[in-house]
């Protein structure tokens, strides 16, 4: 099957038409878009990285099981190193975004300059070509409008060939030949604007061929390079995901020898207070229980106040039942 190329499929017939040009412009100009728009997404992506890995590695410096002791603290610092780890690896693909974002921001600047001599060039051609085709064209009618003029003073030198005014002959005669002459420069003209205009337009035809391939080629590698980059940046995204596998690996590895039995014991023989339980709190009756007298003869401590004075009755005393009395919550006067 033959190949199609932009040289073969991007032409008009109007000799003064640049629409194939034109759609070919406006499809370079929309590729170009397309590369800023793929430039600014991974710029962009490489921000969410950048602060997705800044939050990780502020996250990785809050306390997190600091009070845990052994095995389990063990694998919780390691948990925490290891997140600061993926922090620095997102960190790390963020810049290597960008890094990518520049290579084809070089790469759209670069094809930029080179289209613009094409462009400016071309432009100049089709300038040229538009107003030798005027020119041409003027010169066109410039030329039959002589050669009517000549013809009509032909035949009105034959109509009047047969008269006997021989000063109306000679003006007739004249005249044919001012005309003749005028239509012969005009053709000579008209012959010389169409030989440049040809000249131009076949000089035009091959600078337009040699343009088109160079869009070709540029839309060849514009679409290979973002290609490419959409490629390393999905692999850079896969690889991120085995880095961060290979790193929680840690962390798992690091749970694999936690071990509850071992923290327990762990705990129990640095914090231990003690193997014997309180004694048991036994019930004691306040009537059975062997108090010491009322009235201690022991000497008074300095400093503190004496026993209670013993009270003396009086006739006048309300007399109050005592325990072995059978009518003791009686009150007797």
């Amino acid at each position: 099957m033959k190949e199609s190329h932009f040289k073969d499929n991007f032409w008009n017939t109007e000799i003064t038409s640049t629409a194939g040009y034109d759609c070919l412009i406006q499809h370079l100009n929309d590729g170009k878009k397309t590369c800023k728009e793929i430039e600014d997404f991974i710029k962009a992506r490489a921000s969410i990285e950048e602060k997705y890995g800044k939050d990780l590695l502020n996250l990785a410096k809050k306390n997190c099981g600091q009070g845990e002791l052994n095995t389990l603290k063990r694998a919780l610092d390691v948990f925490k190193l290891q997140i600061e780890n993926v922090g620095q690896s997102h960190i790390q693909l963020a810049q290597s975004f960008r890094d990518e974002a520049k290579r084809l921001e070089d790469f759209r600047e670069k094809q930029k300059e080179a289209r613009k001599k094409v462009e400016q060039h071309m432009e100049s051609f089709h300038k040229q070509k538009a107003s030798l085709y005027k020119k041409t064209m003027e010169t066109k009618k410039t030329y039959e409008q002589r050669c009517r003029d000549k013809e009509d003073a032909e035949q009105a030198l034959n109509r009047n060939t047969n008269t006997s005014n021989t000063k109306q002959q000679e003006k007739l005669y004249a005249k044919s030949l001012q005309t003749k002459a005028a239509s012969e420069e005009a053709d000579r003209t008209y012959q010389q604007n169409v030989a440049t205009l040809a000249k131009t337009v076949d000089e035009w035809q091959k600078e337009y061929m040699r343009s088109c391939e160079i869009f070709e080629n540029h839309e060849v590698e514009r679409i290979n390079n973002l290609r490419n980059a959409l490629w390393i940046n999905v692999n850079q995204l896969s690889q991120q995901c085995v880095t961060n596998d290979e790193l929680y690996e840690e962390v798992r590895k690091s749970l694999e020898q936690c071990s509850i039995k071992k923290d327990l014991e762990y705990f129990i023989d640095l914090r231990k207070t003690g193997d014997n339980p309180p004694a048991p709190i036994l019930y004691e009756n306040f009537y059975n229980v062997q108090r010491p007298p009322s009235f201690s003869q022991t000497p008074v401590n300095a400093g503190r106040r004496g026993p209670l004075p013993i009270p003396v009755k009086s006739a006048n005393d309300t007399l109050y039942a005592t325990v072995e009395d059978t009518n003791y919550s009686e009150v007797r006067y």
